[in-house]
């Protein structure tokens, strides 16, 4: 069991290791910004990473990793990239809470992923496909954004 923990562990690592980031992307970046938001209700709060490009290129995208998280990527516009990440600590309403522990048997523990990237807090992998093949491009000096400016694009 022991050597097994351990060979999962090498591999996991070396997976990291063997990720190639593009240099040359058939995409170019005009702006790359952040913003923290709160929602109306206490515990719903978030991040949402706005990714705006020169054009739209003929290609796919796929998910961005930032700040510990994943999610799949959306287009608002024809050149604008779309990421939201929830922080919500109430999202889950499924979990069953009982005077009885039986009862409570059926909640599933909750997971923290661990993205394979080891990123600052201004940094992005934006991941893409081309030809069936999935690349990773490193966004590096992401800038928050102020409320005014949020608005503005919105």
């Amino acid at each position: 069991m022991k050597t097994l923990s351990i060979l999962l562990i090498i591999l996991s690592f070396s997976q990291c290791g063997n990720t190639k980031f593009e240099n040359n992307t058939p995409f170019i970046i005009d702006s790359a910004n952040y913003i923290t938001w709160t929602g109306g209700q206490p515990g719903i709060h978030g991040v949402t990473v706005q990714i705006q490009l020169k054009e739209k290129p003929n290609i796919t995208f796929d998910s961005l990793y930032f700040r510990n998280k994943a999610t799949k990527v959306e287009f608002k516009e024809a050149s604008l990239i779309i990421a939201n990440y929830s922080s919500s600590k109430n999202t889950n309403s499924d979990i069953i809470l009982h005077l009885e522990p039986k009862k409570e048997f059926k909640n599933k523990i909750p997971v923290q992923e661990k993205i394979p990237f080891k990123l600052e807090d201004n940094e992005a992998i934006l991941t893409y496909q081309v030809n069936g093949e999935t690349k990773y491009y490193k966004i590096k000096e992401i800038k928050e954004m102020d409320d005014k400016s949020y608005q503005q694009i919105q």
